[in-house]
């Protein structure tokens, strides 16, 4: 398995990555280099695009960087497990964490839902996608989490694939042992659907709709209640764990 370079400074940049290729850097980048990290022309980086696997680039530029030059690749592209976070979203900072914690977990998709007690009703898609894509540099993550615009929850119950595992987190469930509940002859291969919910809970009738899906599991997180970022982070290690690529993992 390929080593991972903590010390080098990585960015991400949205265009194709080949030995040779030059790339201009867009200003707030270049001033990131240059005015945040103090790094001048023939340091190196490295990049990645979420496509292409990783590579060292070096910086251009005479006064301060302005584009970067692709040497080589150091990894090759790798592809995140099949799971979706679907959640009713939280204010400002507290979504900030979760999706920062859900993109470092290994999530693919990252799907907002509203529900009958979801507190936000507006989502600032754009700033997930770069909460996606700062978690991705900071973390040494290839492939970039998908983010779907908000649904309402029947909505999205309606039109999601019934051969996916539903994970659905609920704090009236039993209260058994969860890591046991996952293992008990469950299989992901067409993927899961992480399900958390909003502060206030579910609704009853929305609990009813839930449990009316197939190839669904309502687990128990405990006898805490948990806020919503932070079941979030409780249930994705558990299915990671279970189910996900931890299981086969070389790393700690």
């Amino acid at each position: 398995m390929p080593e991972f370079d903590f010390r080098a400074p990585r960015l991400f940049v949205d265009a194709p990555l080949r030995e040779g290729e030059r790339i201009a850097l867009e200003r707030n980048q270049s001033n990131y280099l240059g005015n945040v990290l103090r790094l001048s022309a023939g340091e190196t980086i490295l990049v990645f695009n979420g496509r292409d696997g990783e590579w060292r680039a070096q910086i251009e530029g005479r006064k301060r960087p302005d584009s970067l030059t692709i040497v080589a690749r150091t990894r090759p592209q790798d592809r995140l497990p099949d799971i979706a976070y679907v959640f009713a979203p939280l204010k400002h900072a507290r979504l900030d964490y979760m999706v920062q914690k859900a993109v470092e977990m290994g999530v693919s998709r990252l799907q907002p839902v509203l529900t009958r007690h979801t507190q936000v009703s507006r989502v600032n898609v754009e700033r997930m996608r770069a909460n996606v894509i700062e978690a991705a540099e900071q973390c040494g993550i290839l492939s970039l989490a998908a983010v779907a615009e908000p649904v309402a929850l029947d909505r999205f119950l309606e039109k999601r694939e019934t051969s996916r595992l539903l994970v659905f987190c609920d704090e009236a469930a039993e209260i058994t042992s969860p890591l046991q509940a996952l293992q008990n002859g469950l299989t992901a291969a067409s993927g899961i659907d992480i399900l958390i919910g909003p502060e206030g809970g579910f609704a009853e009738e929305e609990r009813k709709l839930l449990l009316r899906q197939p190839r669904t599991l309502r687990l128990s997180l405990g006898p805490r209640i948990l806020r919503a970022d932070t079941a979030g982070v409780a249930v994705l290690a558990l299915v990671q764990a279970a189910l996900g690529d931890w299981r086969s993992s070389g790393r700690g």
